[in-house]
């Protein structure tokens, strides 16, 4: 018999689908996935179709979960547009009922439930809309004046954890960078497309964003090791942390080791929005699908809203570099956990993990 099980809520996304991964191989643990779609792959979980805004279908479903130790929250609801909606107060409250909608249910079914996994970001210091203080801190800098379905759900896992036995963390990375199918932030499918077709012309990969932005990443399944280890360290008891690879990037700067795992020569800065001149392109992209014979789905499968936020990350438009997203992961570290990785070498493991499946085009 296991000796836990992990419900991985959101297994479709970048979070989720590296989290099934992760735990589905340790031993003695149960992995039960849920989300709208069926992931690409569930690693040997338990997958479970359901959409978390269907409030009576998931008090069915999570209410016979009893057995349910670890919860990792990864599930997200974001408005067409993506970057519009971060503000906007159906958002807010979609998302604070769908976290409602699994936690009600399951603490009143789930009697050995140990701990949660809450994923924010650096949305929580205001990164979307001013400066962020450097390096944003924990417990110091959260920018709770700006509208956020964050503050919704942090409050409500608080309230309803108060006096019991279980702990949460709340994870705050700036950029994840993994493996998922129709994400609605995974810049590497956007980016390859993007390559994919300036390649079929012959040309080299253009940067199409605007000025250097100093940031940081994280790996999707560094994330989840994080979540795995949070599940049972007295120091992650109920603390918010912020989490990265442990180094710093700008785009154009890894732009070139981009180039080369796709087989291409780095180009020229030429600004150009992919939401707007690459996402409607559904025609080439099934020409190259067809000659290169790969397994890829249709443009909205494959990227979902990520060439909307490949626009947002990498500065499309400005003529100013955006301010620095940086946050001091100093916290995580003293509470235990101390693993890093290279962020170049992040992108071009991302990048074979799609060329691999033959979701994008080999070099």
């Amino acid at each position: 018999m296991p000796t836990k099980t992990v419900l991985v809520a959101g297994a479709t996304g970048l979070v989720g689908h590296a989290a099934m991964q992760h735990f589905a191989g340790l031993p003695d643990t149960e992995v039960i996935a849920v989300s709208r779609r069926k992931p690409a792959e569930t690693f040997g979980a338990r997958f479970i179709p359901l959409d978390l805004q269907d409030r009576a279908r998931a008090a069915e479903v999570i209410g016979g979960l009893k057995s349910v130790t670890h919860v990792v929250y990864a599930a997200l609801y974001e408005k067409p547009g993506l970057v519009e909606g971060w503000r906007a107060d159906d958002q807010i409250a979609i998302n604070d009922r769908m976290l409602r909608n699994l936690l009600d249910p399951l603490l009143g079914a789930a009697k050995g439930l140990r701990h949660v996994s809450l994923l924010q970001g650096t949305k929580a210091y205001g990164s979307h809309v001013r400066a962020m203080r450097y390096p944003a801190r924990e417990g110091r800098d959260e920018a709770r004046d700006i509208p956020n379905f964050y503050w919704a759900q942090e409050d409500y896992l608080r309230d309803v954890q108060r006096g019991r036995d279980w702990a949460f963390s709340i994870f705050r990375p700036v950029l994840i960078v993994g493996f998922s199918l129709g994400a609605a932030m995974n810049l590497v499918p956007a980016i390859g497309v993007y390559a994919a077709m300036l390649k079929e012309r012959g040309e080299p990969l253009h940067f199409p964003g605007g000025p250097a932005r100093v940031s940081q990443a994280i790996d999707a399944g560094l994330l989840a090791r994080a979540m795995a280890w949070a599940g049972d360290a007295p120091g992650a008891r109920n603390e918010a942390f912020n989490v990265a690879n442990g180094d710093v990037f700008a785009w154009p700067h890894v732009w070139p080791a981009l180039a080369k795992a796709f087989g291409m020569a780095p180009g020229e800065d030429r600004s150009l929005s992919l939401a707007a001149e690459i996402a409607p392109r559904e025609d080439v992209w099934q020409s190259i699908v067809a000659k290169h014979k790969l397994t890829a789905p249709d443009l909205k499968s494959l990227v979902g809203l990520s060439f909307e936020y490949a626009d947002y990350q990498m500065g499309y438009g400005r003529t100013t570099p955006a301010p620095a997203a940086f946050s001091s992961t100093i916290k995580l570290m003293q509470a235990g956990f101390t693993e890093v990785m290279d962020t170049e070498a992040m992108f071009l493991a991302a990048i074979r993990a799609f060329q691999s499946r033959r979701l994008l085009p080999s070099p």
